[in-house]
């Protein structure tokens, strides 16, 4: 098979994936729905039945659209990180980047109802980038002082470790009774979205997956080297700060939304590039997009879905699947360095 006939293949095969999935998180779950019910209640026709409309119309369909949204937010920040710190296991959650975001958010949340405020969206999304470059200031410090990149991404681990336990104390001392959905946010779900979330993650991640598109050549040249990309003309300085900025922002969006998610940033990057047998940011970043939003819609399908009506983190679930394609990466870098 031809490279571009694998390449069309493969997203060919994305694409009717992600599609299957969220047909199949529409109506699947606690209350099962027929396809003809979900079809009715989509175009209009379902009227007589409000309890199926409601559940599709007002749960369903938004959290499906949200873990598409999120899931390619997610995996497109891993692969930023990934080509910014020329290393395969970097990513959001284990740099430090969601820990801080997550921080961020709750110290907001808990401010803010502990004087009886309302948090807004945008308020969320603004705190979770502050969290995510402060930590992300943090991971480029160390970088600047050391040389060996398994050194930086332990230095990235021991800082969401660090605020992941001071988010614990948060929680555990906040005042408001309310405070007690803080504690399931900050496991990571997909749950109580609403479509007024939909459109503000929208307004954010769609025109910042679109400026990293935009930077698909100068990523192309920056896997060269930054020799080489100075040479072809990159302003690398001004490059780097871009990568950083929109990895920050696209990560601070989903934890602001859903939690902190892991290993979705490293693993569905690596997956895809195998997949497409290739390693070019132009073909890598949509298959991402699609890997990632099928890669959540699966995992959260199967977070409600397993043992309902109870409901599992959504971070537990990706770390089954993702853990062990992070453990194969490293087995096989391994066998690299050995020869």
């Amino acid at each position: 098979m031809t490279s571009r006939k694998r390449l069309v293949f493969s997203y060919c095969c994305l694409a009717l994936l992600l599609a299957v999935l969220f047909a199949v998180s529409l109506f699947w779950g606690s209350v099962a729905l027929t396809p003809q019910a979900v079809l009715a209640a989509l175009t209009g026709r379902g009227q007589d039945d409000a309890l199926s409309v409601g559940i599709i119309t007002q749960l369903r369909l938004p959290r499906a659209v949200m873990a598409a949204l999120l899931g390619a937010a997610l995996s497109a920040a891993g692969y930023l990180l990934q080509t910014f710190f020329a290393n395969p296991i970097a990513g959001p959650f284990v740099m430090g980047i969601s820990s801080g975001a997550k921080l961020a958010v709750a110290l907001v949340m808990v401010l803010f109802l502990n004087y009886g405020l309302l948090t807004s969206s945008a308020v969320l999304i603004l705190a979770a980038f502050a969290g995510a470059m402060a930590a992300m200031a943090f991971v480029l410090a160390a970088a600047r002082r050391v040389q060996r990149m398994s050194i930086l991404v332990i230095c990235g681990v021991m800082i969401g470790y660090i605020c992941s336990a001071i988010t614990e104390f948060v929680v555990a001392f906040a005042q408001d009774s309310s405070i007690v959905n803080l504690h399931n946010w900050s496991q990571g779900s997909f749950s109580g979205m609403t479509w007024g979330n939909v459109r503000t993650a929208a307004l954010v991640v769609l025109p910042a997956l679109a400026a990293a598109f935009c930077l698909a050549k100068p990523m192309a040249a920056y896997q060269m080297g930054e020799a080489y990309a100075r040479s072809v003309g990159v302003d690398v300085r001004r490059f780097s700060r871009l990568l950083v900025l929109l990895s920050s922002l696209l990560a601070a969006c989903v934890t602001a939304f859903a939690g902190p998610i892991s290993f979705v940033g490293i693993a569905v990057p690596h997956l895809v590039k195998q997949l497409l047998g290739s390693a070019r940011p132009l073909y890598v970043l949509p298959g991402c997009c699609l890997g990632g939003a099928a890669f959540c819609l699966l995992c959260d399908l199967i977070a409600r879905s397993l043992f309902a009506p109870m409901e599992l983190s959504i971070s537990a679930v990706t770390a089954v699947f993702g853990a062990p394609v992070v453990i194969g990466l490293l087995l096989r870098r391994n066998r690299e360095d050995v020869r």
